[in-house]
């Protein structure tokens, strides 16, 4: 029975909606009061901020998490190693990345489950197994990578791994564990800001602005299997299939609805663009000083230490702040988001709202995996690389499969009611998925061919 004393109805996919056709989130609890002041504001119909406000951090964390250090490592080589050439494949990414957030945050809205829950719902608990073990495989080494961040912009300065990786482990799982969704959404949206440093870094570069435009607007064809793989690579990082569950998962454990997403749209475009802006800023200022100067770069620590004798060391400073503050970032969203799949994939509750003083799968899998990762990271001398590269193999098996599901789950009358994909939207996500597919066809047959 809901709060009226009336039993909620059953839509015919067995998903539970109230009587006015709003879904309840059955995986969100309200034990400590989960952004009360902005479901009141929402309630109360106030004024276009205050209705924005009440849904904004979905579409932000999810599109800036994405710049984390493996995509400030893809847009620095991109840039690094071809100059301007291959910037166009950033707005071109960013695009597809609009597209396919603002399809999973309708069907979270729609129907009050994550991608797994929704996968289990629909296609029976089996498949949501799959999902939750597949993004398990996939997300672990990105975790890896997130703490492996923080170690090299920690590193700039003196600090060792084995020192920085578990106390950032530590802070993160405290803030998640014991703050409110509130809360930890406020200083998750706070770090984020910092990777505006990155825009700061590329006018200290003082890039040539004509050609910057030219080659963001024009697309030229890698002449080369590395440059193949360079525009594969920046497409992967910025529709990771982890920031696709996380944005629909998160979207849900903040009560965002049907009703919602007008404004919701705008948080998602908001932090697409600024993805997109970032990852640009980050590509042209190693096009500025780096390819000018012909130095090659593996990680985004050796961009930050190239930098300082072309650029300054303010700029290194700049570059190795907006490290340390992506890879925060994306260390608490990537377990968050593998948490919240793990949960939703064997039926257990899964919000930032749970009641922390009894155990919780949801807290138990977040700490888990943290651990893990920062464990890995401070252990001196251990090859990160091989397992980082292996994630990303699984995360370009999974973008199809991922993409798909969502395109097929949008599309579906029963599932979404009112929320459909209309016909144009049908097109242009096959349309997409096409391109994704001849992305990932492209560097298979690069890795092929370039051995």
């Amino acid at each position: 029975m809901n709060h009226h004393g009336k039993h909620p109805r059953k839509s015919p996919n067995g998903i539970l909606r109230h009587r006015q056709g709003t879904p309840i989130h059955a995986t969100a609890h309200h034990k400590r009061g989960i952004m009360a002041q902005f479901s009141r504001i929402r309630g109360a119909g106030i004024g276009a901020v205050a209705a924005f406000m009440a849904v904004l951090g979905p579409g932000l964390l999810a599109g800036l998490s994405d710049d984390d250090p493996a995509g400030i490592t893809t847009y620095s080589i991109l840039g690094a190693d071809f100059g301007y050439r291959l910037l166009w494949i950033i707005p071109a990414s960013t695009l597809l990345l609009i597209q396919f957030h603002l399809m999973a945050v309708r069907i979270g809205a729609a129907t009050g489950k994550g991608f797994a829950g929704i996968i289990r719902a629909h296609w029976g608990r089996n498949w949501g197994y799959v999902a939750a073990v597949g993004l398990l495989f996939a997300n672990f080494g990105t975790i890896c990578a997130e703490y492996a961040g923080i170690a090299a912009a920690c590193g700039l300065v003196g600090i060792p791994a084995w020192m920085s990786a578990p106390i950032a482990c530590v802070l993160i799982s405290a803030m998640v564990v014991f703050g409110s969704f509130y809360r930890v959404e406020r200083i998750l949206l706070i770090i984020s800001s910092t990777l505006a440093l990155y825009i700061v870094a590329a006018i200290l570069a003082a890039p040539d602005w004509q050609a910057v435009w030219t080659n963001a607007l024009v697309p030229n064809f890698p002449e080369s299997t590395a440059g193949w793989i360079a525009i594969a690579a920046a497409l992967g990082t910025t529709l990771a299939p982890w920031g696709l569950a996380f944005i629909q998962s998160y979207a849900v454990d903040k009560k965002i609805t049907v009703a919602n997403l007008r404004w919701e749209k705008v948080d998602v475009v908001i932090g697409s663009v600024l993805t997109g802006v970032i990852g640009m800023a980050i590509a042209i200022a190693c096009a500025a000083t780096l390819y000018r100067s012909g130095i090659r770069i593996t990680d985004a620590g050796d961009a930050a230490l190239a930098l300082q004798p072309l650029a300054g060391r303010f700029a290194t400073i700049l570059f190795g702040a907006g490290l340390l503050g992506a890879s925060l970032l994306a260390a608490a969203i990537v377990p968050l988001a593998t948490a919240y799949t793990i949960a939703e994939g064997i039926g257990a509750p899964a919000s930032l709202d749970l009641d922390s003083r009894h155990f919780q799968l949801f807290y138990a899998a977040f700490i888990g995996l943290s651990v893990a990762a920062a464990s890995v990271v401070a252990i001196p001398g251990l090859p990160l690389i091989p397992m980082i590269y292996s994630s990303q193999v699984v995360n370009a098996v999974l973008l199809p499969l991922h993409v798909i599901a969502l395109q097929l789950l949008a599309s579906d009358k029963v599932l979404m009611g009112e929320a459909q994909s209309d016909r144009s939207t049908v097109i242009a996500g096959w349309i997409s998925i096409v391109l994704v597919f001849a992305c990932i066809a492209a560097l298979t047959l690069s890795w092929l061919g370039g051995g």
